[in-house]
């Protein structure tokens, strides 16, 4: 039997029944964990601090290309005033 590393809950984990890198859902607080070592079964939480962040460089990249495309606007604006 192991525990959850978030809550505690004891998980019913059969060491036969598991593969390394599987992952696995709490039932007490649905914290997703990864199996590292199947005997004995040993898991490590999978961070959501990783997918924060990973959300956050994905949200800087597109301020990125959206000031890129204002840029662009302001020129082509520029040309066509001179056109004029």
């Amino acid at each position: 039997m192991i525990r959850c590393p978030d809550c505690a809950a004891e998980l019913d984990v059969d060491e036969d029944e598991v593969e390394e890198g599987e992952i696995l859902s709490c039932p007490e607080c649905e914290a997703e964990m990864e199996v590292t070592q199947t005997h004995p079964v040993h898991v490590n939480v999978i961070s959501d601090d990783d997918d924060i962040e990973e959300d956050e460089e994905g949200d800087e990249d597109a301020s990125e290309e959206d000031d890129e495309e204002d840029e662009d606007d302001l020129e082509d604006e520029d040309e066509e005033e001179d056109e004029e």
